[in-house]
This record gives structure tokens, sequence and C-alpha cells, in this order.
């Protein structure tokens, strides 16, 4: 890799210091990686191809190869390693093959109801939607702990009654998360794209009377996930993530199936966990937001210990192992379950 950059910066006619500039690095690091002394990062190879006007997947495709020999070596024993690492990408290119094509006979049949749907909606009824909403509201509340029954979260919200033996912060969980409900729906009805501000918003309505110090703020301290694999990023770094994150909707919301844009837009939000609290229910609403806009309904994801399990073990291993298929399969998988209850409801 060393004689390609250096013949290629040469064909540029750059200068190693020119090189360096553009780099925004030492000279010095420029001439090590011309002479094989020292590597380049990842994210310097990128650069380098693009400055360079080389093939930047055959450029990683080299500098991950010598990084292999670099760890192995050569010999048997190298080759007795190579010969099991690709046993194993075979084992989980199969896998994640069955999933994508799982995934893909899903939002086949997810398409087919909401076709279905879409010829019924005038058996819709106020009472119908409310009751669905208020199993999701408790649900998600569940799934971060809340101990209010669905009866009890009703009546919270819509009886206005005080639960003996529950604590203030449960009775504001359900009542919040109902206004963030509402809030989301007036989104989707005046057919608003989805933005940061609307993100704050409804992050600043979860945690209202809560928490009003970080309600619709961004973090500023370093935090850990309870029991995960997963470390979300440096308060300082988050910004720019986020800016990714909108960068990164406005590039896919017209290019990926609806339910696999949610899925994946509440997965990089809550593996960004921006906020110090209320990070899931906020990526969850985020996730049936897209949903709604998109003609399709709530994806319900039940806080029974089971399915909470099934859902952040999903979630983990997109956030660790960047296995995202297996969380796009297991939102399609809700979705689908939500789709056909409703029709069921509906009597179609």
């Amino acid at each position: 890799m060393n004689i390609l950059i250096k013949t290629a910066r040469i064909n540029k006619g750059l200068k190693v210091r020119e090189l360096a500039q553009l780099l925004k690095i030492d000279s010095s690091l420029v001439s090590k990686f011309e002479s094989g002394i020292r590597k380049p990062t990842r994210d310097q190879v990128i650069q380098i191809a693009q400055i360079l006007d080389l093939d930047a997947h055959e450029l990683l495709i080299d500098w991950l190869s010598e990084q292999v020999v670099d760890q192995v070596g050569y010999g048997n024993f190298a080759l007795e390693v190579l010969s099991l690492a690709e046993e194993k990408i075979r084992y989980y290119k199969k896998s994640e093959l069955i999933v994508l094509n799982k995934l893909t006979d899903i939002l086949a049949e997810i398409d087919e109801l909401k076709q279905k749907l879409s010829h019924h909606r005038a058996l819709e009824s106020f009472k119908i939607i409310e009751a669905l909403e208020l199993e999701y509201t408790f649900e998600s509340n569940r799934i971060e702990g809340n101990t209010l029954t669905l009866k009890e979260t009703d009546l919270v919200i819509n009886e206005g009654i005080t639960i003996s033996g529950k604590s203030m912060r449960e009775h504001l969980e359900a009542i919040n998360h109902q206004e963030a409900l509402d809030y989301l729906k007036d989104l989707v009805n005046k057919n608003n794209d989805f933005s940061e501000r609307d993100l704050l918003l409804l992050h600043s309505l979860i945690l209202k009377g809560i928490d009003s110090k970080y309600a619709g703020i961004y973090r500023d301290v370093q935090v850990m996930i309870s029991g995960s694999r997963h470390l979300p990023p440096q308060p300082y770094l988050i910004k720019k993530q986020m800016e990714d994150l909108f960068f990164w909707y406005q590039a896919n919301k017209k290019e990926l199936h609806p339910v696999v844009l949610a899925a994946e837009l509440s997965e990089r939000l809550v593996t960004i966990h921006p906020f110090l609290d209320g990070n899931g229910r906020t990526s969850r609403l985020i996730m049936n937001l897209i949903l709604l806009k998109n003609g399709y309904i709530i994806a319900n994801i039940k806080g029974d210990a089971e399915t909470r399990m099934k859902y952040y073990e999903a979630l983990e291993n997109a956030q660790v192992d960047n296995q995202k298929e297996g969380f796009h399969l297991f939102i399609a998988q809700v979705e689908l379950e939500a789709m056909k209850r409703y029709c069921s409801i509906l009597g179609v």
C-alpha cells in the first residue's frame, strides 16, 4: 500500500508537504506512510483515497490485509487462523442472508396489509385509536421500568386519578408520554419533515416536570448503560454525531423502506444516547413518527421481560457488532403483528 500511495501522490503532482497539509497531519507521518514504517488509520486511508483519486474500497482491503498479516504473521499458524476466520465469515454471511430474506418477506407482507387497510380507513374510530395509543404509552414506559398497570395508566391519563403506592415520576411518565404522542400526531397531520427541533421538543415533553434541567437538552456528562456492552460517545461528540444523524436521514429517507428507515433511525439515535434520560422512549417515538408519516401504524414493542430482552439483545447486536439487519427484522416483526391485529380489530 505504501508504494501505491507514493506513486499516486507523484502522479497527482503533490509534494509530501502538500499531501500532509490536505490530511492535516505532519509531513513526517506521510513520509512514514510511504516508506512503510507507519500505517495510516482507517479514516486517513479513506482521506488519502479521496485526495489521490484512488479506489477507497481497494485501498481499504489492502490496508486491512496488512493489519491481518501484522497480527497473525506467516507460516502454517497464519494459514490456520485465516482458514478458521473464513469459515466464520461464511457462516455469518449465510446467517445474514437468511435474515435479509426473512426481512424482505415480512416487509412485503406489511405492505400488503397496508394496502388492505388503506381501503378501510373509514372503519377507524377515535376509541380504537385511543385504546391502542394507551397501550403504546403503557408498554413503552414499562420497557423503562414504570410499574403502572395498563388500567392505572388509563386512570392517570384519562381520569386524572393519583394511584396510591406509585411514585410521582411514574405518574408524570404516563402523562408526558401521551402529550409527546399528541405532539407527534400533530407533526404527522401537518406533514412536517422530521427535524432536530421536533426531536428536542419531543424529549422535553418526555422529561417535563421530571428533569427540567435536561429536558430537550443534549447531555453534558458521560454515561454508561447498565448491563450493556455499548458505551455511548463522549458528550463533546454528541453535537457532531447528531448533525450526522440528520444528514443520514435526509440522504436515506427516500431510499430505504419506511420500516427499515424507522428502525435504523431509532437505533442510531439511541446508540448516540444524546440525552441524560429518556433516550429509549424518545427513540421509539421517532421510530413511530416515521412509520405514521408513511402510512403505517404504531409499532408497539411490548414491555414484558421476554420481549424486552429480545429488543435489547437486537439493539446491542446492532450497536456493538453492527448486525443491524437483526434489529430491522425485530422491528419489522413488531410492525407486522401490529398490522395484523389492527386488521383483525377492524374486521378486514
